[in-house]
């Protein structure tokens, strides 16, 4: 099956992405197109204009400003995954980054793009939550900040305004006490994740962000995670991790499933002893 017939416009830059953008009809914007693509294919998109905004130097652009990355919508997960940008995560994004699909989809997908597509069971989403990034949304109207946990409402649905567009994404320094965890269960090499644990623990600040991915609808993110450690974070928070409670944040998320939520549970376990090792 090949795409429904569209209107392509390649600006020049955002100002005229943003102009294209706010033309009639149905309109989707093309970074990577590693998602764009197959659902045009399969007619579970028929826009009547795409915006590429894959050659925008503007959305490639890196920075670090202050105590924090800036990093473009349009970098590519190969971009990180080969170290081409700045890393002040010490080495978390790209590890993450090498295990997204295969090299080819690396070449070519985008950070933004993954973003916008709004897949729980998608890498970046989960990444950035436990990161606590947050994104720089922009319109012709205007710019605003949004963090990475307030952005999805739900499985391929997020915050995003008709006319506006996804333009960096802000990743705050890690810590030197901090550790880093990121697990997750796919059937094989290469296909989206079933489950997915994240996590971001300094047990020095006495603090611990957890995430849980690849759900029905936005992950599971819990800001202060203590009472998943008996109530504070301590350097021996891999032993002190405790799964009913786990179990029980699930359940009261709606996920009825024991099955699923033994897969959930046993995936955050690891990150967290990932995290501890």
């Amino acid at each position: 099956m090949k795409p429904a017939p569209f209107a392509y416009e390649r600006p020049r830059d955002v100002a005229s992405a943003l102009a294209a953008m706010a033309g009639d009809g149905v309109i989707k914007i093309m970074a990577g197109g590693q998602s764009l693509g197959p659902m045009l294919n399969l007619r579970l998109v028929a826009p009547d204009t795409i915006v590429d905004i894959t050659g925008l130097a503007e959305l490639k652009h890196v920075e670090v400003a202050g105590d924090e990355l800036v990093i473009g919508a349009c970098v590519t997960h190969a971009d990180i995954e080969d170290g081409r940008i700045p890393d002040v995560t010490r080495g978390a994004m790209q590890r993450v980054a090498s295990a997204i699909a295969y090299r080819a989809v690396r070449n070519r997908g985008t950070v933004g793009g993954s973003l916008s597509h709004a897949d729980p069971s998608a890498d970046w989403v989960s990444t950035f939550a436990a990161l606590g990034a947050t994104l720089s949304l922009r319109s012709a109207s205007g710019a605003r900040r949004v963090a990475m946990k307030d952005f999805l409402l739900g499985a391929l649905e997020s915050v995003l305004q008709p006319g506006e567009m996804l333009e960096a994404v802000r990743v705050p320094a890690m810590s030197r006490s901090a550790r880093w965890g990121y697990v997750k269960s796919c059937r094989k090499t290469g296909e989206f994740a079933h489950a997915i644990g994240a996590v971001l623990i300094d047990p020095e600040a006495g603090r611990a962000r957890v995430v849980i991915g690849a759900v029905e609808a936005a992950p599971i993110i819990v800001d202060n995670a203590e009472e998943l450690f008996g109530g504070r974070i301590t350097n021996d928070f891999k032993s002190r991790f405790d799964a009913r409670v786990a179990d029980t944040l699930l359940s009261k998320a709606g996920m009825s499933d024991a099955a699923d939520r033994h897969i959930h549970v046993t995936i955050l376990r690891r990150a967290v002893a990932e995290a501890a090792a």
